[in-house]
């Protein structure tokens, strides 16, 4: 008895696809090893990272809280960018009705990133002093003010 199924013929697209990519890959890889220089020198085995030389530090080093808050805000704020995409793809589709739920949505991440702002969640240094506070604590004060 023979098993037939009814939808094997549009899956060799498929196939050829999967094999053309494992291929490109398996070739891109083969000729970086063909084709690339080797290094026997002695720091080429230690870890660099942007341009400095780590010495004997352990990778269990603490790391300023600003990068874990940085990178938080940022997954956070990224994603939206996929909703405002799929938003974007079915815009016709989804009317005014759909116009009027992304101007909410878009909204209330504005008031989000406004209270961040505001809390100073981007600040990493000192905050700077505007050009009032400034003048207040650079003005002399002379003995006889406020003396009379």
């Amino acid at each position: 008895m023979h098993l037939v199924l009814a939808n094997a013929e549009p899956l060799w697209p498929l196939a050829v696809y999967v094999a053309l990519v494992v291929v490109t890959a398996g070739g891109m890889v083969g000729l970086s090893y063909v084709l690339g220089q080797r290094h026997r020198d002695r720091a080429t085995g230690q870890p660099y990272e942007s341009g400095i030389a780590v010495a004997n530090e352990s990778a269990r080093r603490p790391v300023a809280v600003h990068y874990y808050r940085v990178a938080i805000l940022f997954v956070i704020f990224d994603l939206e960018a996929a909703f405002i995409f799929a938003w974007a793809v079915c815009v016709r589709q989804a009317g005014w009705a759909g116009y009027a739920e992304i101007a909410v949505f878009i909204a209330v991440l504005l008031a989000g990133l406004l209270y961040v702002v505001r809390q100073g969640a981007l600040d990493w240094g000192p905050r700077q002093m505007t050009n009032d506070e400034w003048r207040m604590t650079n003005t002399e004060k002379k003995p006889d003010q406020g003396r009379e």
